[in-house]
Formats: structure tokens, C-alpha cells, sequence
């Protein structure tokens, strides 16, 4: 969850760990239980990412970058999509024949977002920003994901100010959920 380092060390091991569960789903030859609790960490993980970035590191683009309001905008519709696809995993059962179709669309989705964000988002942010303001979000980011949601919200408000005021609450109810069905461990 919490790796350390500025934003984009941060955001990049975020990336590393997806793109891992990622291979153990590729690897896997069934469904079942042991199908459905990669695709509970993968969920866990994507939602936390998303909504820290959501709440830190897409308002310093609009502060930062030149087009920053229509980058972040772009991304924020990324994550919209991957939240919609989430919420399908959730809902679908391992042994449901959509499952294989859903799994692939999201991973291709996944992947493509991280390769914007390390090939072009991640190096303009580097060169606007200050390595103590890198290293500030890194902290906020850290700070984010451990008190965000673990479970897909598509209908829930993604301004960074909302997401700061309802995100906690929403995050306790879904970790409060998670212990008690053992869901993420």
C-alpha cells in the first residue's frame, strides 16, 4: 500500500503490483476462490491508486502542467472506465463465461492508463514540480490511500473535495466490510 518516495516512485510501485496480480491472473488455468481473491486485491488496489490520485495528484496537473485541466480530465475518464469495469468484476461470478472478456478489457484498460501516466504525465510533472513538492504528494498520496475506499463506487462524486470529504467515510464501511467477510487478505 504505502511504498515510500515522492509521488511517481510512489504511483510507479502502485503499478509494479497491479501489473503483477495482473501475471498471476494470466497464469491461473481456473476460476474459483483463488481467481476471485486476486481480482479482490487488484479491485482494492486500482480503487485506493485512483482515488489518491484523484485527490492529490491530478489537482497538481491542473495546477502545473500547461493543458493540465484537459490531462486530468482525460485521466480522470480513464478511471471512470476501470471503476465501471470493477464494479462488473465485482458482481460477476469466477465461473461466469463474461468473466475471461471482462478480466482481458480491464487489464488492457489498466495497462494502457499506466503507460500514459509513465510515458508523459509522470515526466512532465517531474520537470514542473519541485522535488520537495514530489516528494509533499508522495506523503498526501500515501496518506489517501490508506483511509480510501476498496471497493468500486462508479456512482460516487470524483472532485477532489468530495472525494476528501466522503472518501474516509465510504473507505471505513468498505474496510469494515472486507474484515468481516475476510475479503483482501
Amino acid at each position: 500500500m504505502g511504498h515510500g518516495g515522492n509521488v511517481i516512485e510512489e504511483l510507479m510501485a502502485d503499478h509494479r503490483e497491479v501489473e503483477d496480480m495482473f501475471g498471476r491472473i494470466r497464469a491461473m488455468s481456473g476460476g474459483g476462490q483463488a481467481l476471485r481473491d486476486v481480482i479482490d486485491q487488484v479491485t482494492i488496489e486500482l480503487v485506493r491508486h485512483s482515488v489518491a490520485e484523484e485527490q492529490y495528484l491530478y489537482p497538481a496537473v491542473r495546477e502545473h502542467l500547461d493543458g493540465g485541466d484537459a490531462l486530468a480530465d482525460r485521466e480522470i475518464e480513464d478511471h471512470r472506465q476501470v471503476e465501471d469495469l470493477l464494479k462488473q468484476l465485482e458482481d460477476l461470478r469466477t465461473d461466469d463465461p463474461t468473466m475471461g472478456s471482462v478480466l482481458r478489457q480491464l487489464m488492457d484498460e489498466v495497462s494502457a492508463h499506466v503507460e500514459d501516466e509513465e510515458t508523459n504525465l509522470f515526466p512532465m510533472l517531474r520537470t514542473a514540480c519541485t522535488p520537495e513538492q514530489l516528494d509533499d504528494l508522495g506523503d498526501k498520496v500515501r496518506r489517501a490511500k490508506a483511509m480510501a475506499p476498496t471497493r468500486p463506487h462508479p456512482a460516487a462524486p470524483d472532485s477532489p473535495t468530495a472525494s476528501k470529504l466522503l472518501g474516509p467515510g465510504v473507505g471505513l464501511v468498505d474496510r469494515a466490510r472486507d474484515f468481516v467477510t475476510g475479503r483482501g487478505k
